[in-house]
């Protein structure tokens, strides 16, 4: 199947940045929405993309929260590439500001694609947040690891509900794909995405974490959590592959290793030695149920995550996607010196 216009919602986020680059450099007509043309500070970062690669960028407004938003858009695009729903850990209203662009945004992307008489193939991403929620549900459940078989079952509007907006969008999209006969879903699950980013407008949460980690706010001690870790560039490469990949199918977890915060502060102290103050042990669990507001964190999230290792089966994007990952220490250093810079060694 070739495909030539390529549609990329939340082009101009953390991930959505690095996708479009790649389309940009693989010749393709990119078709990239943003809600406002005004506000150039959020894709001007593409100019010299742009100008030095084969592939065209177009920009076209469109709001998640509009029916119909993307239906002009959507009409002779040969596929889609869905990345916008907002990842921040620090939000007032959960439903207007996570619940509801994630469910609706994808809802009108999707009968967008349906609409449109030519979208034959979906890539979206979703996250390791809809395979599961707390990390004691690996113990609670008697896993040994996480699939692409599991959806997250402890997740809700009042408990993590970053994590449930990945649920109920990526439910959405399954039904909506089986409703219909004209495009095909693949669905990528990244887990803790790490590295560089092409913007400093942004307002990813792994850009936030990292740079409360640099600016010393877990200096006392960090909490023993753990996640998969996968680069950013990862991550966007992965869509390529699953767009052009007339064989994918289903979903894919994305991480190129499990690990603990502390292990990954680790790396920073060992690439930047006395760069920045960070912590050398883990924070008391205790410690972090009486102080979790002052992270955005719950008692119960703490309860329930803190001291509780996972793990990922990440066979299928390797097997599957031919996804190759780079090490985490790679992506740690280079996400460092996008963010500070002088780092440089």
């Amino acid at each position: 199947m070739q495909f030539k216009t390529i549609l990329v919602t939340g082009g101009t986020g953390y991930i959505g940045s690095w996708v479009v680059k790649e389309l940009l450099e693989k010749s393709y007509v990119v078709r990239m929405t943003v809600r406002s043309k005004t506000n150039k500070a959020k894709y001007q970062h593409f100019d010299t993309i742009a100008e030095k690669n084969n592939g065209k960028l177009e920009l076209w407004e469109a709001d998640l929260l509009k029916e119909g938003s993307y239906d002009e858009v959507a009409k002779g695009a040969d596929a889609i590439i869905h990345v916008a729903s907002p990842f921040t850990l620090r939000f007032k209203d959960a439903q207007k500001e996570l619940l509801d662009p994630a469910l609706l945004g994808t809802r009108n992307v999707l009968n967008a694609a349906t609409k449109s008489g030519t979208v034959k193939k979906i890539v979206l991403t979703s996250s390791v947040a809809a395979v599961h929620g707390d990390n004691i549900d690996m113990k609670n459940q008697g896993l040994t690891e996480f699939t692409e078989e599991h959806f997250n079952t402890s997740s809700s509007a009042k408990h993590q509900p970053y994590s449930f907006s990945k649920v109920i969008a990526e439910k959405e999209a399954w039904k909506l794909a089986r409703e219909q006969s004209q495009w095909k879903l693949v669905v990528l699950n990244p887990s803790f995405v790490m590295g560089p980013s092409l913007t400093k407008n942004t307002n990813s949460g792994s850009i936030s974490f990292m740079q409360d980690i640099l600016n010393g706010k877990f200096a006392t001690g960090a909490p023993d959590l753990y996640f998969g870790f996968v680069d950013v560039r990862d991550v966007a490469h992965a869509h390529i592959l699953a767009l052009e990949n007339d064989k994918a199918e289903g979903r894919h977890i994305l991480a190129e290793r499990t690990a603990g915060v502390l292990d990954m502060i680790g790396m920073i102290r060992k690439q930047f030695p006395g760069k920045f103050k960070l912590p050398k042990s883990k924070a008391p669990k205790l410690l972090l149920m009486l102080i979790g507001s002052l992270f955005g964190v719950t008692a119960r999230f703490v309860k329930q995550n803190v001291g509780y290792p996972i793990q990922l089966n990440t066979s299928r994007s390797r097997d599957k996607l031919g996804l190759t990952y780079r090490p985490l220490e790679e992506s740690v250093k280079e996400m460092v010196e996008s963010m500070e810079p002088g780092t440089n060694n």
